[in-house]
């Protein structure tokens, strides 16, 4: 009976990760890890986590699989870190029932089309130092943005010097196709190739 009761009193919080908190919202378990000095996610987090809070950290990259096994997982945010690389197969296993993914404030320049294709989670990018070219462009065109944010997301870099410190989506809504730019410029590279070819 001693036994039986030391299983059932056993707080939830006993398999959290060590500089985390675990708790519940709204009847949904919770992981709170905000400004614990981590520089990357935690390996033991609860698999049966919905809400994951990461931010104000010193994480610098979210590796493949990082939350394969967190399967509820709805919500996760990684703002105010210091990721610069995220991996194609960063959110495998969790893609498909994500609602929010938090990713503002880092130091993300570029981001795998790949790792976002299965994604149906709301996706804030602001303030990132993003270099504006055709892969930025084509995760704008694939993903679900956060609204709120979307207006933040700034060339910090580009291919052409007129659109460094403009928001992408002004420079989008000027006509301006990055893809078709780099179209362009492979085409001239194998059009000097073959002029080369029959010099």
């Amino acid at each position: 009976q001693a036994f039986f009761c030391l299983l059932l009193c056993i707080p939830w919080g006993s398999s959290c990760p060590p500089s985390c908190q675990c708790t519940e919202r709204a009847g949904a378990k919770a992981v709170l890890c905000s400004s614990r000095h981590l520089e990357e996610i935690p390996k033991d987090i609860p698999r049966d986590v919905v809400f994951l809070k990461l931010d104000a950290n010193s994480i610098t990259r979210i590796p493949s699989n990082a939350f394969r096994h967190l399967s509820h997982l709805e919500e996760i945010d990684l703002s105010r870190n210091a990721i610069e690389k995220i991996d194609r197969a960063a959110f495998k296993g969790v893609a498909a029932g994500l609602r929010t993914l938090d990713l503002s404030s880092n130091r993300i320049r570029s981001i795998p089309k790949e790792a976002l294709l299965a994604l149906n989670a709301k996706l804030r990018l602001a303030n990132n130092p993003w270099h504006c070219e055709c892969a930025l462009q084509e995760v704008l065109w694939e993903a679900r943005l956060d609204l709120d944010s979307v207006r933040d997301i700034t060339c910090h870099t580009a291919p052409r010097e007129e659109y460094v410190g403009k928001p992408l989506l002004q420079v989008l809504d000027a006509g301006v196709n990055f893809c078709s730019v780099r179209q362009r410029t492979m085409d001239v590279a194998m059009f000097i190739t073959m002029f080369g070819w029959f010099a």
